[in-house]
């Protein structure tokens, strides 16, 4: 306990060292240049163009909003039309309600169509041709915290320790992160208190131990539970052929040891069944099941209660506890009574892992890989003899030689620390980081041998400042408001935390160093690479899963009684569903409009069923090209969107129309006042439909306004039930989809909501590159950032508005690339 407050203490104290130093130096290496690049000119505005904008202000606007009545607290005065830089915030307002055609409101009288075109373009060129000549970057403090996913995916890349759910549970090491408008990762929210950099310590502790394989940790125990509602009728898909139901593990054993597996089971079966337990595919016990008395059990289990003991190699090894297959000629299932999960027959309910026990050593593992980098630093694996080669691709001696150190115990220990910190703290390396870990290394090498060195150092590094924040320091001398380019490292670091969650590489780190990262063709090959990896994956469960609020999903508990269909299996295939979708939007460069009206989707048995899809068979998804006229097209088909929108025992017009607006169209509606009554649903002892009930609800004048925006989407898509399934008729009526919005447009079913949002597709592309751009700059989108959202959609138009166009536009903005000088600390 006094050594984790000693690293506390000096993680503390380093944090603010390195927050002072960021305004009096940088390190030599990574300068930031002042002068950031700017978007180009845009083309300049007509005096005719000037004068027909300020007439139709007058003409239409300012009856509302006068300086006698200020509607909404806005004034707008013609005149300034001339000057909108003077007042961006306010013409940008006026430029989304011109776009949108949402005002003048309902019964006022409107412009034609052309007026609104004239007077959107000419603010819009306006508007961008000052964010041209002054780009702002925006405010971001100095140090951001890493999220606990980028924590999560950190270790995996630096330590090749995979993220596990029971061994490295992240939700339980680490305080769950603080969102705003959807996301988790903006920089405001990222507080430290000493009760988080407790668990910091707690977790560098527990993942040092693990990566190094410390052979001095006490038995783990971590229990595995099948899901309630995880069918047992059938083969895991997970589990080798022959096998029943069970439950398959992604485990991680931290050293060459023997471990205990205990398996509980369930059921009143008569006859004997077999239980085995298999690591990575490969059979290494199996025993009898049996609720008979006097009936014998295998020898290889002490009982019969599933309990196995034996030696597991270091390393992530796959666990399979399954039954298995009875070889009858008729199948099982007719043998017993109907049940969905557990029924006559036993089924696996939790597997309990404990060990390390008499562990031999800590293992040829790929986290030992990853960080014993010079040679005779890691155990040889059975039958290869010691390796002679270089850091990378060398193999080691024995595990006692390792343990005494190699031949230049010192000379290895710093290039280990010295790989190590590069990667962790994102930079070159100083003299004085070395220096600094060094002593941890030598303290540990004292207390026990090499390895225990390596691991005190480790830990160490996981709770520095520069491991655990994001530092972008000024450069000296930068007048507080000055805007200047980040240096080539740390935009190496936005680099990989917008489109990874993690670390750069070591190419993109190499890149940093040589100073060529900003060249345009080098900045183009990383994107287009980066994009390539498996990691970008994390654009679809990082960023489109928050975007789209598919977290929600978990959260979600349907009535039981109104939806006894509704179980775990469909739970996971709706978010798999969508994230399938969305990646093949990615990986295939497509089009980011035909995430709205793609003619596929990614379906697995369970799905297909749900959604009335018949001759999809099995659990594995797989590509399904829609019919024509599929209501199931894109996002606005598909059970996640559609029950996160809606309650746990009926479907929401306001929640599908606000996420609609909010989500699809950057026009969310104001939030609703604190006196909103329930919705009533019954008239007269007689159920109402939806339509109805919401036509009494917002009788009212203070709901009418915003839910004539809201209510025609949400009403168009009632085809759709709580759980996403497609119905014709409510309460044994036909369900009344048409609707007309504020401006005469009519809305009819799911295709018209699909219509209506791609009216206008720079829109929607505009509205995903907001929300993109937010994920990258880590903080709130204000009205300075939307000339820089019009411009990459615009300069995306030109390549069909694929993904990767925009990735780039975000990447290439002044934005990203740029940050405004704070001012120092007092």
């Amino acid at each position: 306990m006094a050594r984790r407050r000693l690293i506390a203490g000096i993680a503390f104290a380093a944090l603010g060292s390195a927050l002072l130093q960021t305004h009096s130096q940088g390190f030599a290496q990574n300068t930031p240049r002042t002068g950031a690049e700017t978007p180009a000119a845009v083309p300049g505005n007509s005096p005719d163009a000037r004068a027909e904008t300020q007439a139709t202000v007058a003409k239409y606007c300012t009856t509302c909003h006068s300086d006698r009545l200020k509607t909404a607290g806005l004034v707008l005065d013609p005149a300034a039309v001339g000057r909108p830089g003077d007042q961006a915030e306010t013409w940008e307002k006026v430029l989304r309600q011109l776009r949108a055609g949402t005002m003048p409101p309902p019964g006022a009288p409107r412009p034609p169509q052309a007026a609104y075109a004239l007077a959107a373009g000419y603010l819009s060129r306006e508007l961008e041709a000052i964010a041209a000549a002054r780009p702002n970057p925006g405010s971001l403090p100095l140090a951001h915290r890493l999220t606990r996913t980028e924590y999560a995916n950190t270790i995996r890349d630096l330590l090749a320790l995979p993220d596990l759910p029971k061994e490295l549970d992240y939700a339980t090491l680490l305080p769950a992160d603080n969102a705003s408008s959807g996301f988790d990762n903006l920089a405001d929210t990222l507080f430290v208190s000493p009760a988080t950099m407790e668990r910091y310590l707690a977790a560098a502790l527990k993942i040092s131990r693990m990566a190094v394989g410390d052979p001095e940790m006490g038995a783990l125990v971590n229990t595995h539970v099948t899901p309630v509602r995880q069918t047992q009728d059938g083969r895991n898909e997970a589990l080798p052929f022959g096998t029943r139901g069970g439950l398959q593990i992604d485990g991680y054993f931290p050293l060459d040891a023997e471990y205990e597996f205990k398996v509980e089971t369930a059921g009143a079966g008569a006859d004997v069944h077999q239980l085995e337990i298999s690591i990575n595919g490969e059979r290494k016990a199996i025993t009898n099941i049996s609720r008979r008395p006097g009936v014998p059990v295998d020898d290889t289990a002490p009982n019969n209660q599933g309990l196995f003991r034996f030696a597991v190699p270091a390393g992530p090894r796959s666990v399979g506890v399954a039954f298995v297959e009875r070889s009858e000629a008729l199948s099982e299932a007719p043998l017993r009574p109907p049940g969905r999960n557990r029924g006559a027959l036993p089924s696996v309910v939790s597997v309990t892992i404990t060990g390390p026990f008499n562990a031999t050593g800590p293992g040829d593992t790929p986290s030992r890989r990853r960080l014993f980098v010079c040679p005779s630093t890691r155990p040889a694996r059975a039958g290869q003899a010691p390796a002679t080669g270089g850091a990378r691709s060398g193999q080691a001696i024995s595990t006692a030689d390792a343990r005494s150190g190699p031949p230049d115990e010192a000379g290895c220990a710093d290039r280990i620390l010295t790989t190590l910190l590069r990667r962790a703290y994102r930079r070159n390396v100083t003299a004085d980081d070395l220096r600094r870990v060094r002593q941890f290394y030598e303290a540990g090498r004292a207390e026990r041998d090499f390895d225990r060195g390596i691991q005190r150092a480790l830990e160490r590094v996981l709770v520095s400042p520069q491991f655990l924040f994001r530092i972008e320091q000024d450069p000296a001398g930068a007048a507080p408001g000055s805007v200047y380019r980040v240096g080539d490292f740390e935009l190496a670091s936005r680099l990989s935390f917008f489109l990874w969650s993690s670390i750069p590489d070591d190419e993109l780190l190499d890149a940093a160093a040589a100073g060529t990262l900003r060249k345009p063709e080098v900045l183009r090959h990383q994107v287009s690479r980066m994009l390539a990896d498996p990691r970008s994956r994390t654009l679809v469960t990082n960023f489109a899963a928050q975007w789209l609020f598919l977290r929600d999903v978990e959260t979600k508990e349907p009535d039981v009684y109104l939806f006894r269909d509704f179980d775990e299996s469909v739970r996971a295939a709706f978010v798999r569903e969508t994230e399938l979708f969305v990646d093949s939007i990615l990986r295939e460069n497509r089009s980011v409009v035909d995430l709205l009206t793609a003619d596929y989707t990614f379906l697995n048995e369970t799905l297909a069923r749900h959604y009335g899809i018949p001759q999809i068979t099995g659990s594995h998804f797989r590509r399904v090209t829609l019919p024509k006229g599929s209501p199931r097209r894109g996002l606005l088909g598909q059970g996640s969107i559609l029950s996160i929108t809606s309650y746990s025992t009926r479907t929401s017009a306001v929640l599908r129309g606000k996420y609609v607006l909010e989500n699809l169209l950057a026009s969310p509606p104001p939030p609703p006042p604190a006196d909103v009554p329930s919705l009533n649903t019954e008239r007269s002892g007689k159920p109402l439909s939806m339509k109805e009930a919401m036509q009494l609800h917002r009788a009212s004048p203070a709901c009418a306004g915003c839910h004539a925006k809201m209510d025609p989407i949400g009403f168009a898509l009632e085809n759709f039930d709580a759980l996403g399934r497609y119905r014709a008729d409510e309460h044994g009526q036909p369900i009344e989809t048409t609707s007309a919005l504020p401006d005469g447009t009519v809305v009819n079913g799911v295709e018209g909501v699909r219509q209506l949002v791609l009216r206008d597709p720079a829109l929607f592309v505009e509205a995903l590159t907001g929300k993109l751009l937010m994920y990258a700059l880590t903080r709130n989108i204000q009205h300075y950032d939307q000339p820089t959202i019009r411009v990459i959609a615009r300069e995306s138009a030109r390549q069909n508005y694929t993904f990767s166009s925009l990735v780039l536009g975000v990447v290439n903005s002044a934005p990203f690339q740029s940050r405004m000088a704070q001012p120092a600390p007092q």
